[in-house]
């Protein structure tokens, strides 16, 4: 089984930048695709990024498009979601997520992750 450990949360000024990480842990990990997605007060989880096992394809949210970058090193088991730009709307606590999938399968809706991280609070204010 795949357990998952967020990192790299905090406080940023608008425009700046944050770089997440989420280590796991299992024999399984390259088998898994990954994901992140936040949610905030009051609001319903969203999807952020994902990217397949194979680290070959990427799929992001609109919102987050061009700003965010989503990488794997399944060497060292750690998924780096890198956040540039950022804005005072993607204040969220931000969750990692695994769950099996083809090669270059990514996937994008919540139920199709098995194991899910605790979550990093990323706040984004002046």
């Amino acid at each position: 089984q795949v357990q998952l450990v967020e990192s790299g949360g905090g406080l940023v000024q608008p425009g700046g930048s944050l770089r997440l990480s989420c280590a796991a842990s299992g024999r399984t990990f390259i088998t898994y695709a990954m994901g992140w997605f936040r949610q905030a007060p009051g609001k319903e989880r969203e999807f952020v990024a994902a990217i397949s096992w194979s680290g070959g394809n990427t799929y992001y949210a609109d919102s987050v498009k061009g700003r965010f970058t989503l990488s794997r090193d399944n060497a060292k088991n750690t998924v780096y979601l890198q956040m540039n730009s950022l804005k005072p709307e993607d204040t969220a606590v931000y969750y990692c997520a695994a769950g099996p999938a083809h090669r270059l399968e990514v996937l994008t809706t919540p139920t199709q992750y098995e194991r899910w991280g605790q979550g990093t609070q990323v706040t984004v204010s002046s």
